[in-house]
C-alpha cells in the first residue's frame, strides 16, 4: 500500500528542517490568534454557541495537516459553511436547543463521511457540474444574507430568523424604534478599526484587536448592565467525544440535500482556494481526490467533537501563506493555540459583547462580495454573467439552499445546451500546404467548388445527432447544386454512441440519393472502435473512411495518392 498517497505528512514531515519550523511557527500563531475571535463569531453565525466555533478549530486543522495535500490552507469555521449550518437546521429544531446542537454535530459527521467516500471511490470531479460563476453568485449573495443576519445584533434587536433577505431587512425596519445605540456604536466602532487595520496592515489580527477591546470596554464600564448584550459564561476545556444523538432514519432524509450542498460547494471553494496558493509553492501538487479524503475526516473529527461544518477559509489561508507556513506544521499549531485557549483563556470572554462578532462577521461578508466579476463577465462571456445573476438574484429572494440549487440546475442545463449546439466549421485549405482551417476565420483558402469539408467540435450522441444533420444538411443545401463530395472531417470526435451512428448511416444514404457522397476523415481510435462494432464499414463500404482529408480529396479527384483505408478503419475490435 502506498501510504504516502493516503499520508501526504509523509511527503514533509521526514525532512522537516529547522527554517520550515520557523516559518510554520509564525503563521501558525497568526492563524491561531485569528481563529480565536473567528471561530467563535462564525459559531454564532451558524446559531451555536461561541464554544463550538473553537472546538470546530481544533481536531479538524490537525486532521487535516496530517491528510490534506495542501501545506498552506487553514481548515476551519468560514462563513458559507456556517450560514448553510443555520439554514439547514434552522427549519428543523429551535437555535439554543439541545437537539439544534446535535443535528448541527450530525450534518458535520455526514458532510465528513460523504467526502470521504466522494475521495476513496475517486469521484472528485463531480464538482465540476457546479460551474464557477454559479459559485461565484452564490457565494455573494450567501455573503450578504450573512451580512444583513448580523445586523440584528449589531443594533441591539430581535427579529425572526430567516434567509431571505427582504423578510429580514423588512423585520429589521420594524424593529428600528428599538434600537440599542450603545450596541450600535460598539459594533461600527469595530468596523471601522477592522477596516482601518486591514488598509494599514492587512496581517495583523484586527479581528483579535477589537475582540480584545470590546471585552475591556464593557468590562471597565459595565455595559451589561446597560443593556449590551455578552456573552456571559463560556465553558472551560476541551470537546469531548461525543456521537451525535439524533433519529438517523429521519432527520438523515431531512439533512441529506444540505449535506450535499456543502459538501460539494465547500470543497469547491477549498480546492479552488489550495490550487491558487499552491501556484506560489511548486515543492508539492494538489490532488482533488485526497482533499476530499482529507477535508471530510476534518469534518468526521468535528461532528464526534462537538463541532460542525469545516472548510478552507480564504482570509486564513491567505494570512497563512503571507506569515511564511511552509507545512501543515502550521495548522497543528494553530490547533495547539486554539487548545490553549480553551484550556486557561475562556473566562476572559465571559465580557465580550455579541455586536463584536457580528462586526467581525459581517466586515468578513463584505469582503466576500466580487463587484468587479459580474463586470469582468458582462464584457467576456453573457453567458456566465446571465448563470451568476440567475444563482445570485435566487439566493438572495428565495434562500441558501434555492440558490444553490437554481445554480446547479442552471449549470447543467448550460452544459447539455452547449453539448447540443457545439461549435461547427467548413474547411478550406492554406495554400501549398496540407493544412485545413476555418474558412470564416482565415483568408485566402483553398475551397473546391464540387467539395465541403466540414468539422463538428464535439462528440456525437443522442441529444445533439439530429443538430449535426440539420447544420450538416444545411450546408450541402447552401452550396447545391455544385456539391457533390463531402468530408466530414472527424478530429474533434472522441466518442459516438448508437443513436448517432444511426443517424450517420441515414445521412449516408439520403446524401447518395442526391448523388452526393459522404466520407469520414481522421478517426479516432474510440470512433473506429464505435464502428466497427455497429459494422458501419461492412454496411457503407470502406471507400466513405479516410485517414486524412488530404487523402479524401485524392479519392474524389482520383489522383494517384496511396489510399491508406486499413489505417483509416484499423480497430482494436476483434
Amino acid at each position: 500500500m502506498k501510504w504516502r498517497q493516503y499520508l501526504p505528512i509523509l511527503d514533509w514531515l521526514p525532512t522537516y528542517t529547522h527554517a520550515q519550523f520557523r516559518g510554520d511557527l509564525g503563521a501558525g500563531l497568526t492563524v491561531g490568534i485569528i481563529l480565536i475571535p473567528q471561530g467563535m463569531a462564525y459559531a454564532m453565525l451558524a446559531g451555536l454557541p461561541p464554544i463550538h466555533g473553537l472546538y470546530a478549530a481544533t481536531l479538524p486543522l490537525i486532521l487535516y495537516s496530517i491528510f490534506g495535500t495542501s501545506r498552506q490552507l487553514s481548515v476551519a469555521p468560514e462563513a458559507i459553511g456556517s450560514i448553510l449550518t443555520a439554514s439547514a437546521i434552522g427549519s428543523m429544531a429551535a437555535q439554543g436547543s439541545n437537539h439544534y446542537l446535535q443535528m448541527s454535530f450530525a450534518l458535520a459527521l455526514m458532510v465528513g463521511v460523504l467526502r470521504l467516500l466522494l475521495g476513496l471511490l475517486r469521484l472528485g470531479f463531480i464538482v465540476n457540474f457546479l460551474s464557477h460563476p454559479v459559485i461565484r453568485g452564490f457565494t455573494s449573495a450567501a455573503a450578504i444574507v450573512i451580512a444583513v443576519t448580523q445586523l440584528k445584533s449589531l443594533f441591539g434587536v430581535k427579529i425572526p430568523n430567516s434567509e431571505r433577505i427582504h423578510e429580514i431587512v423588512w423585520a429589521l425596519f420594524q424593529q428600528i424604534n428599538h434600537l440599542h445605540g450603545l450596541t450600535l456604536g460598539i459594533g461600527l466602532v469595530a468596523i471601522i478599526i477592522l477596516w482601518s487595520i486591514k488598509k494599514i496592515s492587512p496581517r495583523f489580527p484586527g479581528s483579535l484587536l477589537v475582540l480584545a477591546l470590546g471585552i475591556l470596554v464593557v468590562w471597565i464600564f459595565k455595559l451589561d448592565q446597560q443593556g449590551v448584550i455578552i456573552l456571559g459564561s463560556v465553558p472551560e476545556g476541551l470537546p469531548a467525544f461525543l456521537i451525535p444523538k439524533v433519529a438517523w432514519q429521519q432527520e438523515f432524509r431531512q439533512l441529506w440535500p444540505f449535506t450535499v450542498t456543502i459538501a460539494l460547494v465547500g470543497f469547491m471553494e477549498s480546492i479552488a482556494l489550495a490550487k491558487s496558493v499552491r501556484a506560489h509553492h511548486l515543492e508539492y501538487k494538489v490532488e482533488a481526490n485526497q482533499e476530499l479524503i482529507a477535508l471530510g475526516l476534518a469534518n468526521i473529527g468535528a461532528g464526534l467533537f462537538q463541532g460542525f461544518p469545516v472548510n478552507g477559509g480564504i482570509s486564513r489561508t491567505a494570512i497563512n501563506d503571507q506569515a511564511g507556513a511552509q507545512t501543515g506544521m502550521a495548522s497543528i499549531i494553530s490547533a495547539a493555540t486554539v487548545v490553549l485557549t480553551l484550556l486557561f483563556l475562556t473566562p476572559l470572554f465571559h465580557y465580550l459583547p455579541n455586536a463584536i462578532l457580528a462586526a467581525i462577521i459581517l466586515f468578513s461578508a463584505i469582503n466576500m462580495v466580487k463587484i468587479q466579476e459580474p463586470r469582468e463577465l458582462w464584457k467576456s462571456n453573457k453567458t456566465d454573467f446571465w448563470m451568476l445573476m440567475a444563482t445570485f438574484v435566487v439566493t438572495l429572494t428565495l434562500g441558501i439552499q434555492d440558490g444553490i440549487a437554481t445554480g446547479v440546475m442552471v449549470s447543467l442545463a448550460m452544459m447539455i445546451f452547449k453539448s447540443t449546439r457545439p461549435h461547427y466549421a467548413l474547411l478550406g485549405q492554406i495554400p501549398d500546404t496540407h493544412i485545413f482551417r476555418n474558412v470564416l476565420r482565415f483568408k485566402d483558402l483553398v475551397q473546391r467548388p464540387e467539395v465541403l469539408i466540414f468539422r463538428y467540435d464535439a462528440d456525437l450522441y443522442f441529444a445533439n445527432i439530429s443538430h449535426f444533420m440539420e447544420i450538416l444538411e444545411a450546408q450541402v443545401q447552401a452550396k447545391s447544386p455544385s456539391i457533390r463530395f463531402v468530408i466530414v472531417d472527424a478530429e474533434s470526435i472522441n466518442n459516438l454512441d448508437s443513436t448517432a451512428i444511426e443517424g450517420l448511416l441515414e445521412l449516408v444514404e439520403s446524401f447518395k440519393q442526391l448523388g452526393i457522397k459522404l466520407v469520414f476523415s481522421s478517426l479516432k481510435g474510440p470512433i473506429r472502435d464505435a464502428i466497427k462494432k455497429a459494422q458501419l464499414v461492412e454496411k457503407i463500404g470502406e471507400s466513405h473512411f479516410y485517414i486524412n482529408i488530404i487523402e479524401a480529396i485524392a479519392a474524389f479527384e482520383n489522383l494517384s495518392s496511396p489510399l491508406h483505408h486499413d489505417y483509416a478503419i484499423q480497430s482494436n475490435v476483434d
